[in-house]
């Protein structure tokens, strides 16, 4: 193992956004909550079954919004139209929930800014100074955005996110379509390519893709899980690889 805790093999590291380099899987995480508990309150009643964090781990977490919504949607019954992605937040539509979940992010990004891992960041200069070739992969729409706000977009040789998966047209995680994409924009193959994530659906991912790492980060108290969907370690934070904890 090298220095930065990864086989040696490893060329690229290829890290997700949302808590892995920023501190906004909260963030995701009260939006989806807020938007589904309207939602669910609005169709069933002051009864209905709140969205807890069971069903952000298992339906939304990681995956592009229109599958979280779909998947959640199903986990309780509920069909609705599919609609289309310029779907206003108030639709009653699939895609109309997705929105309406980003409509609640940007505003929470924009009144209470973005917030870094500062292990991570440290973490990704380290790795960059060695030589090895860096990626940000994220379902995410507002990616860019997120790392121009950290100061951080040049720290990314390739960036494949929301946008650049649906101009692709790259399923997102589970399927490995994105990371094994990065790969291969920044030359390499997925044996020499370790996966930074935190969800459930990425680790998925990483094991699906063939990568010759996959690292699980524990933001929630689920390393078990982490293992369990295929991370080769979990770690608290990324100060702990390589002996810099």
């Amino acid at each position: 193992m090298t220095d930065l805790g990864l086989p040696e093999d490893i060329k690229a590291c290829l890290f997700d956004l949302d808590g892995v380099v920023t501190k906004t899987a909260v963030v995701h995480a009260a939006a989806w909550k807020e938007m589904f508990d309207a939602f669910l309150r609005e169709r069933e009643g002051e009864d209905f079954r709140p969205f807890d964090d069971h069903d952000y781990d298992q339906y939304v977490d990681g995956l592009p919004r229109a599958d979280g919504v779909r998947a959640f949607l199903a986990s309780r019954g509920i069909d609705l139209p599919e609609g289309s992605a310029d779907d206003p937040p108030g639709a009653e539509t699939v895609h109309g929930l997705g929105n309406r979940k980003n409509a609640r992010v940007l505003e929470k990004i924009r009144t209470d800014g973005v917030e870094a891992y500062d292990d991570t960041l440290d973490y990704i200069r380290r790795a960059r100074a060695r030589g090895l070739r860096t990626a940000i992969v994220s379902s995410s729409a507002n990616c860019l955005d997120v790392l121009r706000a950290i100061d951080a977009e040049d720290l990314f040789d390739v960036r494949v996110d929301g946008g650049v998966a649906k101009e692709r047209k790259l399923p997102g995680k589970p399927r490995p379509d994105t990371f094994l994409a990065a790969a291969e924009d920044l030359g390499l193959d997925a044996p020499r390519s370790a996966v930074f994530e935190d969800a459930l659906a990425g680790m998925d991912a990483g094991r699906a893709g063939g990568f010759g790492y996959v690292v699980g980060l524990d933001r929630v108290g689920q390393a078990d899980a982490l293992y369990e969907h295929g991370a080769d370690i979990v770690v608290k934070g990324l100060a702990e690889l390589g002996g810099h904890a």
